[in-house]
């Protein structure tokens, strides 16, 4: 009975960091195909330097989860991504309480990029 509380609680939580924040947008690695070049967006990517330098989108900058956001700029929309959508989200998490109004998670990650 306790391992199943256990099982539980693991599940929630996992739910929970994955629940995207308020103000979030959320879109498809083929929606972020047709912006890659808009330059009023900035591409973060927040796996760490070896997952980035083993595959990446060149239009992303590596700048792994736990690094200093603040000095992005508040004026472009930050578009967030990571190998699955986990870290991203937290990323944007951090992002909105830092301030940031347009953040855009993609979901799915690196590991649905078909680039």
């Amino acid at each position: 009975m306790e391992a199943w509380i256990i099982i539980i609680v693991a599940i929630l939580f996992i739910a929970w960091r994955m629940i995207p924040t308020k103000g979030t947008k959320t879109i498809s690695t083929d929606t972020l195909k047709g912006m890659l070049n808009d330059k009023d967006r900035v591409f973060v990517d927040v796996r760490t330097p070896t997952e980035y330098k083993g595959r990446n989108i060149h239009q992303f900058k590596n700048i792994p989860l736990g690094s200093d956001l603040s000095k992005l700029p508040k004026d472009k929309e930050i578009v967030v991504i990571c190998q699955s959508g986990m870290r991203s989200v937290q990323a944007c998490k951090k992002l909105k309480k830092l301030g940031y109004e347009k953040v855009t998670n993609v979901r799915g990650g690196m590991s649905s990029w078909r680039g």
